[in-house]
Protein backbone atom coordinates (compact mmCIF):
# COMPACT_ATOMS: atom_id res chain seq x y z
CA UNK A 1 0.00 0.00 0.00
CA UNK A 2 1.37 3.24 -0.92
CA UNK A 3 1.13 6.12 1.62
CA UNK A 4 -0.38 9.40 0.29
CA UNK A 5 1.78 12.19 -0.02
CA UNK A 6 1.03 14.13 2.91
CA UNK A 7 3.89 16.79 1.98
CA UNK A 8 2.45 17.35 -1.47
CA UNK A 9 -0.88 17.91 -0.17
CA UNK A 10 -0.40 20.26 2.57
CA UNK A 11 1.84 22.19 0.17
CA UNK A 12 -0.64 22.30 -2.62
CA UNK A 13 -3.34 23.60 0.27
CA UNK A 14 -0.70 26.30 1.09
CA UNK A 15 -0.98 27.79 -2.46
CA UNK A 16 -4.61 27.56 -1.86
CA UNK A 17 -4.90 29.63 0.84
CA UNK A 18 -2.28 31.78 0.11
CA UNK A 19 -2.96 32.10 -3.71
CA UNK A 20 0.52 31.85 -4.55
CA UNK A 21 3.61 29.72 -4.61
CA UNK A 22 5.81 32.51 -3.62
CA UNK A 23 3.76 33.66 -0.34
CA UNK A 24 3.28 29.39 0.18
CA UNK A 25 6.62 28.86 0.27
CA UNK A 26 7.17 31.77 2.79
CA UNK A 27 4.65 30.92 4.83
CA UNK A 28 6.03 27.50 5.24
CA UNK A 29 9.38 28.58 5.28
CA UNK A 30 11.15 26.32 2.26
CA UNK A 31 11.73 27.53 -1.13
CA UNK A 32 9.41 28.22 -4.18
CA UNK A 33 10.66 25.43 -5.93
CA UNK A 34 10.07 22.75 -2.91
CA UNK A 35 6.50 24.00 -3.32
CA UNK A 36 6.39 23.60 -7.03
CA UNK A 37 7.75 20.30 -6.92
CA UNK A 38 5.47 19.25 -4.83
CA UNK A 39 2.47 20.16 -6.26
CA UNK A 40 3.95 18.49 -9.85
CA UNK A 41 4.41 15.77 -7.70
CA UNK A 42 1.22 15.46 -6.71
CA UNK A 43 -0.75 16.32 -9.74
CA UNK A 44 1.50 13.76 -11.74
CA UNK A 45 0.30 10.88 -8.83
CA UNK A 46 -3.28 11.90 -8.94
CA UNK A 47 -2.59 12.14 -13.24
CA UNK A 48 -4.78 15.80 -13.20
CA UNK A 49 -3.80 19.49 -12.86
CA UNK A 50 -4.13 21.42 -9.85
CA UNK A 51 -3.67 24.91 -11.49
CA UNK A 52 -3.79 26.59 -14.22
CA UNK A 53 -0.81 29.03 -14.84
CA UNK A 54 0.25 31.76 -16.17
CA UNK A 55 2.66 34.56 -15.97
CA UNK A 56 -0.11 36.61 -14.59
CA UNK A 57 -2.61 34.52 -12.99
CA UNK A 58 -2.75 31.82 -10.77
CA UNK A 59 -6.52 29.65 -11.41
CA UNK A 60 -7.80 26.03 -9.50
CA UNK A 61 -9.03 24.25 -12.23
CA UNK A 62 -11.85 22.12 -11.45
CA UNK A 63 -9.98 18.78 -10.12
CA UNK A 64 -8.46 21.80 -8.15
CA UNK A 65 -11.81 22.79 -6.76
CA UNK A 66 -12.86 19.54 -5.71
CA UNK A 67 -9.88 18.77 -3.94
CA UNK A 68 -9.02 21.81 -2.22
CA UNK A 69 -11.39 21.12 0.71
CA UNK A 70 -9.51 18.09 1.22
CA UNK A 71 -6.22 19.21 0.78
CA UNK A 72 -6.84 22.07 3.74
CA UNK A 73 -8.40 19.44 6.24
CA UNK A 74 -4.72 17.54 5.82
CA UNK A 75 -2.88 20.34 6.75
CA UNK A 76 -5.18 21.85 9.92
CA UNK A 77 -5.85 18.14 10.74
CA UNK A 78 -1.71 17.86 10.78
CA UNK A 79 -1.20 20.98 12.59
CA UNK A 80 -3.52 20.29 15.14
CA UNK A 81 -2.46 16.68 15.84
CA UNK A 82 1.48 17.90 16.59
CA UNK A 83 0.17 20.98 18.78
CA UNK A 84 -1.94 18.58 20.67
CA UNK A 85 0.66 16.28 20.97
CA UNK A 86 2.90 19.17 22.59
CA UNK A 87 2.77 19.65 26.24
CA UNK A 88 -0.22 21.18 27.26
CA UNK A 89 0.87 23.68 29.75
CA UNK A 90 2.77 25.44 27.20
CA UNK A 91 1.94 28.87 26.61
CA UNK A 92 -0.61 29.48 23.58
CA UNK A 93 1.24 31.35 20.61
CA UNK A 94 0.26 32.17 17.27
CA UNK A 95 -2.56 33.47 15.20
CA UNK A 96 -6.46 32.55 15.14
CA UNK A 97 -8.16 33.79 11.75
CA UNK A 98 -11.89 34.48 12.65
CA UNK A 99 -15.11 35.86 10.70
CA UNK A 100 -17.40 37.64 11.85
CA UNK A 101 -20.54 39.86 10.43
CA UNK A 102 -19.97 43.50 9.76
CA UNK A 103 -22.20 45.33 12.93
CA UNK A 104 -22.06 42.56 15.19
CA UNK A 105 -18.55 41.95 14.83
CA UNK A 106 -18.25 45.96 15.75
CA UNK A 107 -20.24 45.92 18.49
CA UNK A 108 -20.12 42.21 19.84
CA UNK A 109 -17.03 40.35 19.12
CA UNK A 110 -14.18 43.62 18.69
CA UNK A 111 -14.85 44.19 22.37
CA UNK A 112 -14.28 40.65 23.71
CA UNK A 113 -10.94 39.91 21.14
CA UNK A 114 -9.34 43.22 23.26
CA UNK A 115 -10.16 41.25 26.98
CA UNK A 116 -9.30 37.87 24.89
CA UNK A 117 -5.90 39.07 23.60
CA UNK A 118 -5.10 40.68 27.02
CA UNK A 119 -5.28 37.47 28.73
CA UNK A 120 -3.61 35.50 26.23
CA UNK A 121 -0.62 37.96 25.05
CA UNK A 122 1.03 35.74 22.78
CA UNK A 123 -1.88 34.97 20.72
CA UNK A 124 -3.10 37.29 17.14
CA UNK A 125 -6.27 37.54 15.75
CA UNK A 126 -6.69 38.39 12.52
CA UNK A 127 -10.44 39.48 12.00
CA UNK A 128 -12.51 39.23 8.94
CA UNK A 129 -15.41 41.56 9.22
CA UNK A 130 -18.22 40.54 6.54
CA UNK A 131 -22.09 40.52 5.72
CA UNK A 132 -21.22 38.50 2.42
CA UNK A 133 -21.76 34.87 2.80
CA UNK A 134 -18.61 33.45 2.76
CA UNK A 135 -16.58 30.13 3.02
CA UNK A 136 -14.56 29.68 5.59
CA UNK A 137 -12.71 27.00 3.66
CA UNK A 138 -11.70 29.17 0.86
CA UNK A 139 -10.64 32.36 2.88
CA UNK A 140 -8.46 29.99 5.38
CA UNK A 141 -10.55 31.17 8.59
CA UNK A 142 -10.19 29.37 12.03
CA UNK A 143 -13.75 29.44 12.92
CA UNK A 144 -16.71 32.40 11.35
CA UNK A 145 -19.47 33.65 13.75
CA UNK A 146 -22.92 33.27 11.93
CA UNK A 147 -26.55 34.92 12.28
CA UNK A 148 -28.63 32.41 10.70
CA UNK A 149 -30.54 29.54 10.04
CA UNK A 150 -27.49 26.87 9.94
CA UNK A 151 -28.49 24.55 6.62
CA UNK A 152 -27.31 21.12 6.60
CA UNK A 153 -23.65 21.16 6.02
CA UNK A 154 -20.26 19.56 6.11
CA UNK A 155 -19.57 22.76 8.77
CA UNK A 156 -19.52 22.37 12.28
CA UNK A 157 -21.97 24.55 13.52
CA UNK A 158 -22.44 25.48 17.62
CA UNK A 159 -25.28 27.73 18.42
CA UNK A 160 -24.53 30.32 20.93
CA UNK A 161 -27.58 32.34 21.80
CA UNK A 162 -30.49 33.68 19.71
CA UNK A 163 -30.57 37.24 17.98
CA UNK A 164 -34.11 38.87 18.11
CA UNK A 165 -35.08 40.90 15.28
CA UNK A 166 -37.56 43.62 15.82
CA UNK A 167 -40.27 45.67 13.24
CA UNK A 168 -39.10 49.79 13.50
CA UNK A 169 -39.64 52.85 12.00
CA UNK A 170 -39.07 56.70 13.27
CA UNK A 171 -42.13 58.69 15.20
CA UNK A 172 -41.92 61.31 12.22
CA UNK A 173 -42.74 58.47 9.46
CA UNK A 174 -45.16 56.76 11.97
CA UNK A 175 -46.60 60.02 11.98
CA UNK A 176 -46.62 60.94 8.06
CA UNK A 177 -47.97 57.61 6.69
CA UNK A 178 -49.70 56.27 10.17
CA UNK A 179 -49.05 52.60 12.12
CA UNK A 180 -49.71 49.50 10.71
CA UNK A 181 -51.95 47.88 12.90
CA UNK A 182 -51.27 44.46 11.15
CA UNK A 183 -48.70 42.92 8.86
CA UNK A 184 -50.61 43.07 5.62
CA UNK A 185 -50.69 47.05 5.95
CA UNK A 186 -46.87 46.82 5.26
CA UNK A 187 -46.88 46.22 1.54
CA UNK A 188 -48.64 50.04 1.66
CA UNK A 189 -45.46 51.55 3.39
CA UNK A 190 -42.07 52.33 2.48
CA UNK A 191 -39.70 49.76 3.67
CA UNK A 192 -36.01 49.28 4.37
CA UNK A 193 -34.49 45.65 3.26
CA UNK A 194 -31.66 43.89 4.01
CA UNK A 195 -30.24 42.39 0.32
CA UNK A 196 -28.43 39.49 2.49
CA UNK A 197 -31.46 38.12 3.54
CA UNK A 198 -33.13 34.96 1.25
CA UNK A 199 -36.41 37.07 0.15
CA UNK A 200 -35.22 40.58 0.98
CA UNK A 201 -38.63 42.04 -0.34
CA UNK A 202 -40.84 39.17 1.69
CA UNK A 203 -41.36 39.39 5.58
CA UNK A 204 -42.02 36.25 7.58
CA UNK A 205 -43.63 36.59 10.69
CA UNK A 206 -45.18 34.78 13.50
CA UNK A 207 -47.67 36.24 15.92
CA UNK A 208 -50.49 35.45 18.02
CA UNK A 209 -52.22 31.73 17.75
CA UNK A 210 -48.92 30.47 16.12
CA UNK A 211 -49.84 32.18 13.04
CA UNK A 212 -47.54 32.64 10.54
CA UNK A 213 -47.36 35.41 7.41
CA UNK A 214 -45.33 36.25 4.73
CA UNK A 215 -46.28 39.79 3.34
CA UNK A 216 -44.77 41.36 0.40
CA UNK A 217 -43.03 44.34 0.67
CA UNK A 218 -42.14 47.32 -1.54
CA UNK A 219 -37.95 48.41 -0.60
CA UNK A 220 -37.38 52.10 -0.65
CA UNK A 221 -34.03 51.13 0.07
CA UNK A 222 -32.17 47.96 -0.42
CA UNK A 223 -28.91 47.39 1.38
CA UNK A 224 -26.32 44.75 2.47
CA UNK A 225 -25.61 46.55 5.85
CA UNK A 226 -28.15 46.71 8.23
CA UNK A 227 -25.91 49.56 9.85
CA UNK A 228 -26.41 51.75 6.08
CA UNK A 229 -30.35 51.59 7.09
CA UNK A 230 -30.39 54.18 10.12
CA UNK A 231 -30.02 57.42 8.49
CA UNK A 232 -32.76 56.50 6.18
CA UNK A 233 -34.70 55.21 9.27
CA UNK A 234 -34.14 57.44 11.61
CA UNK A 235 -34.88 60.34 9.28
CA UNK A 236 -38.84 59.01 8.78
CA UNK A 237 -37.81 57.48 5.38
CA UNK A 238 -39.40 53.87 5.86
CA UNK A 239 -40.14 50.89 8.07
CA UNK A 240 -37.35 48.25 8.72
CA UNK A 241 -36.73 44.92 10.17
CA UNK A 242 -33.47 44.68 12.03
CA UNK A 243 -31.40 42.87 14.75
CA UNK A 244 -31.88 44.44 18.55
CA UNK A 245 -27.67 45.11 18.40
CA UNK A 246 -28.73 47.58 15.71
CA UNK A 247 -31.52 49.18 16.82
CA UNK A 248 -31.13 49.04 20.46
CA UNK A 249 -29.79 52.21 20.60
CA UNK A 250 -32.07 54.42 18.72
CA UNK A 251 -34.95 52.51 20.15
CA UNK A 252 -33.71 53.49 24.08
CA UNK A 253 -33.26 57.28 22.86
CA UNK A 254 -36.74 57.04 20.96
CA UNK A 255 -35.70 57.63 17.49
CA UNK A 256 -36.96 54.46 16.77
CA UNK A 257 -40.35 53.05 18.09
CA UNK A 258 -41.26 49.20 17.22
CA UNK A 259 -44.39 48.64 15.39
CA UNK A 260 -46.33 45.47 15.63
CA UNK A 261 -44.50 44.05 18.83
CA UNK A 262 -46.71 41.23 18.62
CA UNK A 263 -45.59 39.97 15.63
CA UNK A 264 -42.01 39.17 15.13
CA UNK A 265 -39.70 36.97 12.75
CA UNK A 266 -38.32 33.78 14.11
CA UNK A 267 -35.02 34.46 16.11
CA UNK A 268 -32.00 33.78 14.45
CA UNK A 269 -29.39 32.34 15.84
CA UNK A 270 -25.31 33.69 16.56
CA UNK A 271 -23.29 30.62 15.36
CA UNK A 272 -20.17 29.71 15.67
CA UNK A 273 -19.01 27.86 12.61
CA UNK A 274 -15.71 25.79 12.20
CA UNK A 275 -14.63 23.90 9.69
CA UNK A 276 -15.02 20.10 10.09
CA UNK A 277 -12.66 18.66 11.43
CA UNK A 278 -12.37 18.63 15.62
CA UNK A 279 -8.77 19.03 15.48
CA UNK A 280 -7.59 22.55 16.26
CA UNK A 281 -5.22 24.33 17.60
CA UNK A 282 -5.05 24.86 20.94
CA UNK A 283 -4.92 28.34 20.50
CA UNK A 284 -8.21 28.37 18.52
CA UNK A 285 -10.24 26.23 20.81
CA UNK A 286 -9.08 28.91 23.68
CA UNK A 287 -10.49 31.26 21.56
CA UNK A 288 -14.02 29.36 20.71
CA UNK A 289 -14.70 28.70 24.27
CA UNK A 290 -13.57 31.99 25.44
CA UNK A 291 -16.91 33.39 22.65
CA UNK A 292 -18.90 31.05 23.92
CA UNK A 293 -18.84 31.72 27.45
CA UNK A 294 -19.73 35.42 26.79
CA UNK A 295 -22.17 35.04 24.24
CA UNK A 296 -24.55 37.05 26.01
CA UNK A 297 -22.35 40.19 26.01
Amino acid sequence: MRLPDFEAWAMFAAVVEHRSFTDAARALSVSKATVSKAVTRLEQHLDTSLFSRTSRRLALTESGRRLADHAARILAEGAAAEEAARDETAVLAGTVRLGAPMTFGLIRVAPLLAQFMRDYPLVNVDLHLSDAHIDIIDMGLDATLRIADMPDSSLRARRLADVQIHIVAAPAYLATRGRPSHPSDLGAHDCLCYANAATPDTWKLNGPGEQHVAVQVRPRLLTNSGDAMLPALIGGLGIAMLPDFIIGAGLASGELEEILPEWRPPPLGVHLVTPPSRLRPARVDALLDFLARHHGC
